[in-house]
């Protein structure tokens, strides 16, 4: 009885050990696998190559971290916090890259910010000024961005040329003042902007309003012209 006691307690240790071993095993087998799925590689585009090396850098402390344990909230803030970018895609492309294809912001106009110049995005931010030939108008005053974003977009809108604009005035009551690049000033309303946009093209249009670069738009039945 005890011969058959000792046998069976033989069998499980046996068993134990087997399968001890054959865990030890697979734990080293996952390990050395999991570690051939570090990250090493970062492709980024969709800006210039100087500041896609830029962003490469700033998201470079993930390099030979596991694909599978990267969380794509530890690049949103490193990519949110770029000015220049209005939306980005991150895939993961396994074994061991990360892709990201930015959209780059629009830049919509100039503007001075205590002292400094700034671009307008069309992401709603201000964008460190560089001197470049972009034919960008300016705009004065103290503007909200996406107050302006919106004002662009209504221009965009009408049969009103968005190229031909030289600069922008806003003013604190929420109005706007376009002046052209043959420096004709369209003095606007703060409602029925699109409307009275349109009504700039037919002015255009005519020939006895061309030697005018006034045009007041602000009075509901009225339009007043003036040359300075």
């Amino acid at each position: 009885m005890l011969q058959k006691i000792d046998k069976k307690n033989k069998v499980y240790i046996y068993l134990f050990i087997f399968f001890l071993l054959s865990t030890l095993n697979n734990i080293h087998f996952t390990n050395s696998h999991f570690f051939k799925f570090n990250v090493d590689n970062i492709k980024v585009s969709g800006l210039s190559e100087k500041n896609n090396l830029q962003i490469t850098k700033e998201i470079n402390k993930i390099l030979f971290e596991n694909i599978f344990l990267i969380k794509k909230e530890v690049l949103l803030k490193t990519l949110e916090k770029n000015n220049l970018i209005s939306s980005f895609e991150i895939k993961k492309i396994y074994p061991n890259t990360i892709q990201v294809k930015i959209k780059k912001t629009e830049f919509l106009g100039i503007t001075n910010i205590d002292g400094n110049s700034f671009f307008i995005g069309s992401n709603g931010k201000f964008i460190d000024y560089e001197n470049t030939k972009k034919n960008l108008p300016y705009v004065f005053g103290k503007v909200d961005p996406y107050s302006f974003i919106e004002f662009v977009k209504i221009i965009k809108k009408s049969k009103f040329d968005l190229n031909t604009v030289k600069e922008f005035y806003f003013f604190p009551s929420g109005r706007w003042d376009i002046k052209t690049k043959d420096n004709k000033l369209f003095k606007l309303p703060s409602e029925n902007l699109e409307l009275k946009l349109n009504s700039i093209y037919e002015v255009l249009k005519k020939e006895e309003f061309k030697d005018k670069n006034i045009i007041d738009l602000r009075f509901s039945n009225k339009i007043i012209f003036a040359h300075e």
